[in-house]
């Protein structure tokens, strides 16, 4: 293969991945822990935050905020997994591997 063929093969690699990646970034993605749902931009900008207070006391501040890490936290592995599955593919195809 010469290096104009492997250029242009490149070139289209790099479409493809940056397509594929402004689809991740425009999907949103909600964590859910207990009472507590994020939802969070593939950006991984967090959009909403729901707490469903009928069952809370003023005194669980501490939880809600555990609770809050722990529902972010499930939505950026969801992106993570989602970023990972879409974009995966690419990295087979790069010469050298170089991703």
């Amino acid at each position: 293969m010469n290096i104009q063929a492997l250029m242009k093969q490149a070139q289209s690699l790099q479409k493809d991945m940056m397509k594929v990646k402004d689809e991740i970034d425009n999907m949103t993605f909600t964590g859910v822990s207990s009472f507590v749902s994020v939802t969070v931009k593939g950006t991984k900008e967090v959009v909403k935050v729901t707490i469903d207070n009928d069952n809370l006391s003023s005194d669980d501040k501490e939880m809600i905020e555990d609770m809050l890490v722990i529902a972010l936290n499930d939505a950026f592995k969801q992106i993570d997994k989602v970023t990972e599955q879409k974009m995966g593919k690419f990295s087979s195809m790069m010469p050298g591997g170089l991703f």
